[in-house]
């Protein structure tokens, strides 16, 4: 009768068990825990009887079935976890549809009559400051300063024209913005852009909000959500 050494039948779960030898099948070649119990079986079913497996070896080979399980479970509960957590977030970007938000963003948006508001904010005071607008295929249309301004918060509405004046056609414009402090030092401008929710949607396992214009804003991004009916309450300052 052919005997199985404990370390012929166990070897490391995570490598390939090379029961066949040279003439073994290509395929999965990681070892879960029901392959593992199985060749455990086996073995049992074919010892030696004259020369059984030692209570230290099986007592290992146990502990090993019982470390495999344990990863597989861990694993198997942190993926569920990461699904529940997917869905969830898509549960919440969903209440947002319908209503007014504000995010972290450099788009602005003409469509139609309409063009979308920027807002910027100032750490400190600037001497001068300037916001260059690109269109989708990353050419310059205009260029607007600003004059000096104190820190604080405040609203950009551009008119939607290039530098002679004509109107642009609808799409979706990027501003750049910099600006400049008493001394010529550069000082920090963040720009956030704003707009009325009209679906959600998933990108490589992240939630993005569409916007009614087609813009999208990651859900992560998200800084204010306006209730139609309601004001902001942020004061803001109009360029």
């Amino acid at each position: 009768m052919a005997t199985y050494t404990p370390s012929a039948i166990v070897g490391r779960a995570e490598t390939d068990f090379d029961y066949y030898g040279e003439n073994k099948t290509t395929g999965d070649s990681e070892m879960g825990k029901e392959e593992f119990l199985t060749l455990l079986v086996a073995q049992l079913s074919n010892q030696d009887p004259l020369n059984p497996v030692e209570d230290k070896e099986f007592t290992a080979q146990l502990a090993e079935f019982s470390s495999l399980e344990q990863l597989t479970n861990i694993s198997d509960g942190i993926e569920a976890l990461g699904q529940a957590n997917e869905m969830e977030s898509m549960v919440s970007a969903v209440s947002f549809i319908g209503k007014d938000i504000r995010s972290k963003g450099d788009s602005i948006s003409i469509d139609g009559d309409e063009v979308s508001s920027m807002y910027y904010e100032l750490d400190e005071p600037i001497s001068r400051g300037y916001i260059n607008i690109f269109d989708s295929s990353g050419n310059l249309v205009v260029t607007e300063y600003l004059s000096a301004s104190q820190a604080g918060f405040y609203e950009y509405q551009w008119n939607g024209q290039d530098y002679q004046g004509e109107e642009l056609s609808d799409g979706v414009y990027y501003a750049y913005m910099a600006a400049e402090g008493a001394n010529g030092e550069a000082v920090l401008v963040s720009t956030d852009v704003s707009g009325k929710v009209a679906g959600v949607q998933t990108i490589n396992g992240t939630q993005y909000l569409r916007l009614t214009d087609g813009r999208m804003v990651n859900f992560m991004d998200i800084k204010e959500v306006v209730d139609p009916s309601s004001t902001n309450s942020e004061e803001t300052t109009e360029e």
